[in-house]
């Protein structure tokens, strides 16, 4: 038996029938590198093995889901609680194609709560990802409840290995998804920008 032992997820693990190994005597040569991982409460030691990870497999997504622009797995969801993925979005229902694509695709199977923006949205960038959630969800039309295998380790669900799964469409919706007249994003051009920059002074702030 093995645990409790407190794991990635920031909690500990219950005690189960896992392989262990007894230390009766111990010899190493000399400068011995024992190849070892920390892990606990995110964001720990795994949290940069993760991303690197997430870097990694990006190329192979792309294979299966070309419309996939970029990704980010949050190192406070465990990795496989959350995904939030940008597509450039060609059809009605296109965000709910990627979700049902991702919950089939080798361990992004076991992701419990997926997220699709639009492929102009910077996904490493959370406070962006939180206003488009906000800004362009219709709870009724936009909320995906199903359900399907989750990661053993996921304490919330009632049944171990299987539990409730949550999409979210934040992408800007099209007339054929029951949508009205979609609003243009307010965007400042970098020309404005460096006005306004230059200009500080005139407008009373004194920059020193």
């Amino acid at each position: 038996i093995e645990g409790p032992f407190g794991d990635h997820t920031g909690y500990y693990s219950h005690a189960e029938p896992f392989p262990i190994f007894r230390i009766s005597a111990m010899t190493m040569r000399r400068d011995a590198i024992y190849a070892s991982i920390v892990v606990g409460k995110p964001p720990a030691e795994d949290a940069w093995l993760g991303k690197a990870t997430e870097r990694i497999f990006l190329p192979a997504v792309r294979m299966t889901l070309p419309e996939i622009v970029d990704y980010d797995l949050p190192v406070a969801g465990a990795f496989h609680n959350c995904v939030i993925v940008s597509i450039r979005k060609a059809f009605p229902g296109h965000a709910q194609k990627v979700m049902h694509a991702l919950w089939g695709l080798g361990m992004l199977s076991l992701s419990k709560s997926i997220v699709v923006v639009d492929e102009h949205v910077n996904v490493h960038d959370y406070a962006d990802v939180f206003f488009r959630v906000t800004a362009n969800v219709d709870p009724k039309r936009d909320v995906l409840i199903t359900e399907g295998p989750l990661d053993h380790l996921d304490h919330a669900p009632g049944r171990q290995f299987y539990g409730g799964k949550l999409g979210i469409d934040a992408t800007h919706k099209l007339p054929e998804e029951d949508a009205r007249l979609w609003p243009e994003e307010i965007v400042m051009s970098d020309e404005i920008r460096e006005r306004v920059s230059q200009r500080w002074e005139d407008y009373g702030f004194r920059l020193s």
